[in-house]
């Protein structure tokens, strides 16, 4: 068994859409990135790289490469996900949190467990997502952006 860990963070901005976990979230902002600006992803991307001694998703990914400009991150997490598969990983359960002030993202976290477990090739059961604040602290308290954390367990297949 192999453990990860991961964690991304991204700055509001209006005229953007909100993506999270794969799922969009009416909010009047969205996060400024380089691709759609996904952190839950981001941060799983590289919980799921670090497991497999693979390094980080700037890596495999770099914000310099026009390829990436506004791309879905699922299709990133999809790529990163057929890496493991070619070395014999899959995942055993991934654990995330998101942390916002804002918007609130209770009745979304179903969709994100099913959107990231059918992404991961696993049951949703294993992908646990949960949102919490800051309690008006911070950046993410201030309502400045969001940030994500995310622990994964790989096993051999």
């Amino acid at each position: 068994m192999l453990i990860g860990q991961g964690f991304d963070a991204h700055r509001f901005a209006p005229g953007r859409r909100l993506v999270l976990g794969g799922v969009e979230i009416p909010h009047d902002q969205g996060l400024i990135a380089h691709s759609d600006g996904d952190v839950l992803i981001h941060a799983l991307c590289d919980a799921l790289l670090g497991a497999a001694g693979l390094g980080d998703i700037g890596r495999h990914f770099p914000d310099t490469d026009a390829a990436y400009a506004g791309i879905d991150s699922r299709i990133l997490l999809r790529r990163v996900v057929a890496s493991l598969a070619e070395r014999s990983l899959g995942v055993h359960n991934a654990d995330l949190t998101i942390i916002a002030q804002r918007p609130k993202l209770s009745p979304y976290i179903p969709a994100m467990s099913r959107t990231l477990a059918e992404d991961l090739g696993c049951e949703a059961s294993r992908v646990n997502v949960k949102a919490t604040t800051m309690e008006e602290m911070g950046f993410t308290g201030r309502g400045e952006g969001i940030a994500a954390s995310a622990a994964v367990l790989l096993t051999e297949r």
